[in-house]
C-alpha cells in the first residue's frame, strides 16, 4: 500500500527557517505529482507548493520567493525549504501525492500523510 510520511516540523521564531521532508513508498507509476498543503484551526486546507516528476512547480502567492519545493525522483522524497517564516504560517502541514497534472487543489490528491505541526512565534 502507499505510505506517506512527513518530518521536519517544529517551532521556529518569525524570520527563521525550517525544512520539511516527505517520503512516499508504494507508488507504481513513474509519472506523478506531490505537494504540500497546510491547514490552520478553523480554516480550509490550502495548497502551498507542488511539483511533478518532470520538475514543474507551483507556489501559492503567499509563499512564493520564500519557500522552495524540490523532489528527489529516485528516492521519492519531497522537500519544502521554508525561509523567512511568518506567524501566519503556523499550521498543520500535509504532504500528498497525485497523478499529473500538478495542481494546488487538495481534492486532486489521493494519498496523504498524517501531517506535521509548524509553529511560528512572533
Amino acid at each position: 500500500q502507499v505510505q506517506v510520511v512527513e518530518s521536519g516540523g517544529g517551532l521556529v521564531q518569525a524570520g527563521g527557517s525550517l525544512r520539511l521532508s516527505c517520503t512516499v513508498s508504494g507508488l507504481t507509476s513513474d509519472d506523478y505529482a506531490m505537494g504540500w498543503f497546510r491547514q490552520a484551526p478553523g480554516q480550509e486546507r490550502e495548497g502551498v507548493a507542488a511539483i511533478d516528476s518532470d520538475g514543474k512547480t507551483l507556489y501559492s502567492n503567499s509563499v512564493q520567493h520564500r519557500f522552495v519545493i524540490s523532489l528527489d525522483n529516485a528516492r521519492n522524497t519531497l522537500y519544502l525549504q521554508m525561509n523567512n517564516l511568518r506567524p501566519e504560517g503556523t499550521a498543520m502541514y500535509y504532504c500528498g501525492s497525485s497523478l499529473p497534472p500538478v495542481t494546488l487543489r487538495y481534492p486532486d490528491y489521493g494519498y496523504w500523510g498524517r501531517g506535521i505541526q509548524v509553529t511560528v512565534s512572533s
